[in-house]
This record gives structure tokens, C-alpha cells and sequence, in this order.
């Protein structure tokens, strides 16, 4: 086996590993997501939804970002939306994470990894302001499915919730206002209005 291989081997070995980092999320089932059935979901949902994009995207660059994007929790950790403390460090721990996973790979494929994680996390693409979008509108999306519960649970406050999804209009204009509208705003009233 080539030195390549055994190194792509070896990423792919790790990145398994995705599957065992729960969010705080829950599935339409009332159980916790994991980190890569979200992926899984959004990739799809990118594929489904992309029509709705504020700009032509190039769709397979979507996927891309949002299978890449949250890998790096494997070594950082989900970060919950509504964690004030944990949002202090996230930025440095998945950066080190990010430099130590895809290192990995072989050189080549190291770029190109950490350019989509990178390109990801900028923002400054179409492609990553609409994986941004899915990121923000998956989780709303399911939390209306479940009543409210992880907002209910999280005891979060409307205020926190528009900052949490402050940039999903930047992607989609359309999913945000329908996120807005169906899935936020039913809520308000209930537990989540100050």
C-alpha cells in the first residue's frame, strides 16, 4: 500500500469518529442528533433547496462545505448554540482541530480540506453563505418538529435566537423568512418570548 493510501485510509478511519459526536439538536424521533446524520441531512436539504439561494451556486461546492464542515468536532466538540461560555474558545479549539485532522491527508488533499472548512467559516463565497443557511435553517427547522423542545429545554429567549440566525438571510432570504415565519415565530408566546 502506498504512503498515500495508508493516510487517506487513516482519515477516512477517523472521520467515523463524526458519527459518535451528539448535538444538542433533536430528531423529528425526540432523540439527539449526531454530527454526521446533520451533515448527512443538510447535504441532502442543499440539494432539495438550493433553487432558494440568494446567488447561483455551484450545488457539489455546498455539499462539500457542509460534509467538511463540522468534522472538526471529533477533536473540539459540539459547541451548543446557546453555550455563552463554550462560544468563548470555539473558534480556537476547532482551528486546532481543523490543523490537526486534516493534516491527515496528503498534502494536496490537506489544502483543498482546510480550504473548504476555511472557505466555510469566511463566509465569503455564495457557496458558503448558503451552507451557512442550511446550517442555521436545519436545526430550526427540526426544533419546530419537536414543539420547541431544545428551545424549551435550553430556556433560550427570541432575542438569542435571532443572533443565532442573524446571518441566514445573507444565504437565503427565502428559508429565512420562512424559517421566521413557520418555524420561530409560532413559538413566540411560549417559552422562548422574554
Amino acid at each position: 500500500m502506498t504512503d498515500r493510501l495508508a493516510q487517506q485510509m487513516r482519515f477516512c478511519l477517523e472521520i467515523d469518529q463524526e458519527k459518535n459526536i451528539d448535538r444538542h439538536t433533536y430528531t423529528t424521533e425526540y432523540r439527539r442528533e449526531n454530527d454526521a446524520e446533520h451533515a448527512w441531512h443538510m447535504a441532502v436539504m442543499a440539494m432539495v433547496l438550493h433553487e432558494y439561494a440568494n446567488e447561483d451556486v455551484d450545488l457539489l461546492r455546498v455539499i462539500e462545505l457542509l460534509l467538511v464542515h463540522d468534522l472538526v468536532e471529533i477533536y473540539a466538540g459540539d459547541t451548543f448554540a446557546y453555550d455563552e461560555e463554550g462560544k468563548k474558545t470555539q473558534k480556537e479549539r476547532e482551528t486546532q482541530a481543523a490543523d490537526r485532522l486534516y493534516a491527515m491527508l496528503p498534502d494536496d488533499q490537506e489544502q483543498y480540506f482546510r480550504g473548504l472548512w476555511d472557505e466555510f467559516e469566511n463566509e465569503q463565497t455564495p457557496e458558503a453563505r448558503f451552507a451557512h443557511t442550511l446550517d442555521n435553517f436545519q436545526p430550526v427547522m427540526l426544533n419546530d418538529a419537536t414543539g420547541g423542545k431544545l428551545w424549551q429545554e435550553a430556556g433560550a429567549h427570541l432575542d438569542q435566537i435571532l443572533e443565532r440566525n442573524h446571518n441566514t438571510a445573507a444565504g437565503s432570504k427565502t428559508l429565512w423568512e420562512y424559517s421566521y415565519h413557520h418555524f420561530i415565530e409560532p413559538h413566540v408566546g411560549k417559552e422562548i418570548k422574554k
